[in-house]
């Protein structure tokens, strides 16, 4: 049979892959991620964390500083989710080696005593990434430098507003799911006709879709459409909604990203802003909670439809883990 070990990857291939090493991967890793909410780490703690392929654990010390770092010890590879935090940086619970957020291991208590003038750990590194709390958010950046901005939109300082951050792991690849960001016409059968249908309504279709436009600008993508109840005047034409490439869709007060756990594995995490009554003005959030959103019912296993993502959901992973 022929080698095909070092045959050059297929396009879709290309555009699936997130492995270190990969074409798509070593794209998306010049970006920064959203990986969890601020507030799932209110205390000092360890979240375990797999991003692009690589697993790793997100940590908050003491000291209020953010960490990430691989998830296994450079000693033993015990996993470090397990390990507890010390006032800086995150300590092993199986032999007491600690790291900091740049992957320097700042002690080695047997080895410290026995070899003092050794000083071992100070070969010793571990993988860590880059790290940074914005709009409730905690973000990575797994590329090489120089790294860009963390991506401050202007929605996250918008006023008066409650926002919340809801997650949910889909089990499909990534590129299916951000594909969905520009297709407009699913929202006429999607989130329309069958979304009446399964509340039992067997209404006319929904208005179709007669034209439909994209434009390509600095971050990404617009897409405009006219349904056959709409015009040029309209706010689907005169505004549509915004594909910010890679990773994400804005349509206006929420934003959904697409992040690649693995290449069949995704974690959807959405930014939601819902403004305040006048009367509530001026209005001032402290905290911004994140929940974990439920995709499937518990007793029958089968996908909750009645929510809009959720209806997403379904339709991304009917393709299969890669499409």
């Amino acid at each position: 049979m022929p080698n095909r070990t070092h045959e050059p990857p297929s396009r879709w291939e290309r555009l699936t892959h997130t492995g270190a090493g990969t074409p798509m991967g070593d794209l998306l890793r010049r970006y920064w991620w959203p990986i969890a909410g601020a507030s799932e780490l209110d205390r000092p703690g360890t979240k375990p964390v797999r991003l692009l392929g690589e697993d790793l654990v997100l940590y908050k010390d003491l000291g209020g500083c953010w960490g990430l770092i691989d998830r296994h010890c450079r000693h033993r590879r015990a996993d470090l989710s397990y390990g507890y935090i010390e006032a800086h940086g995150l300590r092993c619970n199986y032999h007491g080696w600690l790291y900091d957020e740049a992957g320097r291991c700042l002690a080695q208590p047997y080895e410290d005593v026995a070899h003092p003038d050794a000083r071992l750990r100070d070969a010793i590194r571990i993988k860590a990434y880059p790290v940074a709390e914005l709009g409730g958010l905690i973000w990575a950046y797994l590329g090489p430098e120089p790294r860009p901005l963390v991506p401050d939109w202007e929605f996250f300082s918008w006023p008066n507003g409650f926002r919340q951050i809801v997650k949910a792991e889909i089990p499909c690849n990534w590129f299916q799911c951000q594909e969905n960001s520009i297709d407009p016409v699913h929202f006429e059968w999607t989130h329309s006709n069958w979304s009446l249908r399964l509340k039992g309504r067997t209404a006319p279709y929904a208005p179709h879709h007669v034209k439909v436009d994209f434009s390509e600008f600095e971050y990404g993508f617009q897409y405009k459409r006219i349904r056959s109840d709409t015009s040029e005047h309209d706010e689907l034409w005169t505004v549509g909604r915004v594909c910010l490439w890679p990773n994400a869709l804005f349509t206006g007060n929420h934003i959904e990203y697409r992040v690649p756990i693995d290449d069949e594995n995704t974690l959807s995490i959405t930014w939601a802003f819902s403004r305040v009554p006048k009367e509530r003005e001026p209005y001032v959030q402290d905290r911004i909670p994140t929940w974990q959103g439920p995709i499937a019912d518990e007793k029958t296993g089968r996908w909750i439809t009645s929510h809009v993502m959720n209806q997403d959901f379904v339709t991304w992973v009917g393709q299969g883990r890669i499409a």
